[in-house]
């Protein structure tokens, strides 16, 4: 059964919370909608050479995927930011790899949203069409 946007928000803003942020204190939480109406969250998970550094939407993605899911409705990202916070160039890849053009959910901790599709937030986006025939 489908999860209403504030469930959607709501849990996306309690991960924020479990973000683990000790260089940036930029903390940010997702929460991603499966087909069946289950919610998988992440968090951000920072790490001193910052190339290890996870965003929350990939670890959540990450989390449903390794549960078997594979079949995703929208995704919210919550961050404490006056301008609403789009997902970064990396998850936005991962976000159309695994879940096509999904609407993504921003807010901030002053409860403003906005609702975009991922073609809007990744034209022109690369992915397996690209590849050719692996048969070939």
């Amino acid at each position: 059964m489908p999860v209403s946007e504030n469930q959607l928000v709501d849990a996306a803003l309690a991960a924020r919370k479990n973000g683990v942020a000790p260089y940036s204190h930029f903390l940010v939480g997702a929460a991603l909608e499966t087909s069946d109406g289950e919610i998988f969250t992440g968090c951000n998970i920072e790490n001193a050479t910052y190339g290890l550094t996870v965003c929350a939407e990939r670890v959540a993605i990450w989390k449903a995927l390794s549960e078997g899911r594979r079949k995703f409705l929208r995704i919210a990202v919550a961050a404490d930011t006056d301008t609403l916070t789009p997902p970064c160039g990396a998850c936005r890849q991962i976000i159309w790899e695994f879940c096509g053009d999904i609407p993504v959910v921003l807010v901030n901790l002053k409860d403003q949203r906005a609702t975009h599709l991922m073609k809007s937030l990744f034209p022109h986006a690369f992915d397996s069409s690209f590849l050719g025939d692996p048969r070939a």
